[in-house]
């Protein structure tokens, strides 16, 4: 049985610690939460903790799954490891790629197994999508976005989030993996560009930014984000790969629109075109977000119990999080970032 403690109860925490709560090969010894208890009865009656380094000390985890904000997932990650524990960290794996770089060397070090939050990996639609792809042949043009229209409860979480984190680099590094994942290349050059559309939020922050990603294959790839009650619905869900033999896109599931969290995965099927035609995948049977964050759970204990290799997950998630990081460069100082493969 893997003792796992639970720190952050936002959205994906809390869908984290019911995957623990409902897995036979977990026991949750204890949830790390800011304020108050969680309204949540099955969890109820799991010790909560309001500091986590107390909480590490006094449970003794096997696994500790971070899901706090962006800021403390280093340190966080970096005191878990210490203190013996594997470690789940949702994405990104770190405000900079320096501090990510330490955590995956600490992993390396210490043989504690570390993983990532890129749910999609978990997907089997996306998955299916990634295979055609790559089956098409390089180079790729890469077409992705999540433009998300939020208000009340979910901006007032997007405000918060941006305290820290962009929306390009928060939401950005999913599918930045999917490109990475699909041409196996080292990325050369980003440049972004972004705007503040809100006086809610800071004045160094923006809520709407794209950008573009040369590979040194010749990809490139384009990846938009925006959050806010101004986003529009129109287009907020493209994701297409296009090649010189052919195309393989995502078609829409359902019109539930940007702010439900289940329409970020859900596939309706997956039109893949060449000139000899068109065939469509219908995916039936579709995941919802919890049926994914119960199988990224189960993937972070078979992985501890099997000694899975995590060498390519940590070096992709490192290299994923240094595009969007220089994407967020290119915002602010308004020119290009010249990679020249160091996010390898």
């Amino acid at each position: 049985m893997i003792r796992v403690l639970v720190a952050g109860l936002g959205n994906m925490g809390m869908s984290h610690a019911l995957a623990h709560h409902h897995n036979a090969d977990a026991q949750i010894v204890g949830l790390v939460k800011r304020s108050g208890l969680t309204d949540r009865p099955e969890l109820l009656d799991y010790p909560v903790f309001f500091d986590f380094h107390a909480a590490l000390a006094e449970t003794k985890p096997n696994l500790v799954v971070i899901a706090t904000y962006s800021d403390s997932h280093a340190d966080f990650a970096l005191a878990a490891m210490a203190a013996g524990a594997h470690v789940f960290v949702e994405k990104p794996l770190a405000t900079n790629v320096i501090d990510a770089q330490r955590v995956v060397a600490r992993a390396v070090e210490t043989g504690r197994k570390l993983v990532v939050g890129y749910i999609l990996r978990h997907h089997p639609s996306w998955t299916r999508l990634i295979s055609e792809a790559r089956g098409l042949g390089g180079p790729f043009v890469f077409r992705l976005n999540l433009n998300q229209q939020s208000s009340g409860p979910q901006w007032e979480t997007h405000k918060a989030l941006m305290q820290t984190t962009s929306p390009v680099v928060d939401c950005g590094v999913h599918y930045v993996d999917v490109m990475c994942q699909i041409t196996d290349a080292a990325p050369v050059k980003v440049h972004g560009m972004g705007l503040r559309l809100s006086d809610e939020i800071a004045p160094n922050m923006y809520n709407y930014g794209q950008f573009q990603v040369v590979f040194d294959d010749g990809s490139v790839g384009w990846y938009e984000a925006g959050w806010g009650p101004m986003m529009s619905e129109t287009a907020f869900f493209v994701k297409d790969i296009v090649s010189p033999n052919g195309s393989v896109s995502i078609t829409e599931a359902d019109k539930s629109g940007s702010s439900d969290v289940d329409s970020h995965t859900k596939v309706g099927s997956i039109l893949v075109h060449t000139p000899d035609g068109d065939k469509r995948i219908d995916m039936p049977s579709e995941p919802g977000h919890q049926d994914l964050c119960d199988a990224e759970q189960a993937f972070v204990l078979r992985a501890i119990v099997e000694d899975i290799d995590l060498t390519r997950h940590m070096t992709d998630a490192v290299q994923s999080l240094a595009i969007c990081l220089a994407a967020d460069e290119s915002i602010r100082t308004g020119r290009a970032i010249d990679l020249q493969g160091d996010a390898k």
